[in-house]
């Protein structure tokens, strides 16, 4: 069984910063690229960034250039997500996902407040 388990999450006012973890734990293997996704309220929900497991490589939606950044450890088969310059537009629940050679997996998703 695979858990993903996110974490980092809070509230932060606007301006602010804040760095989300995933971690991949169970029977996981072959990882092929984590990603991170959120749905505001009312929302569908969206892409945000992805990395590349072998290479590292980082994808990131166009509203997330420039003030977010992915990054992973192999070693923990963790992703994480940096998050700079928070406005309140970014507030939504944020999910990781896993893709792997034979499947996909969603965390359960952490909550991003930006107010004042």
């Amino acid at each position: 069984q695979v858990q993903l388990v996110e974490s980092g999450g809070g509230l932060v006012q606007p301006g602010g910063s804040l760095r989300l973890s995933c971690a991949a734990s169970g029977r996981i293997f072959g990882i092929k690229n984590m990603a991170w996704y959120r749905q505001a309220p009312g929302k569908e929900r969206e892409f945000v960034a992805a990395i590349t497991w072998s290479g590292g490589n980082g994808y990131y939606a166009d509203s997330m250039k420039g003030r977010f950044t992915i990054s992973r450890d192999n070693t923990k088969n963790t992703a994480y997500l940096q998050m700079n310059s928070l406005n309140p537009e970014d507030t939504a629940i944020y999910y990781c996902n896993v893709v792997t050679i034979s499947s996909a997996y969603w965390g359960q998703g952490t909550q991003v407040t930006v107010s004042s």
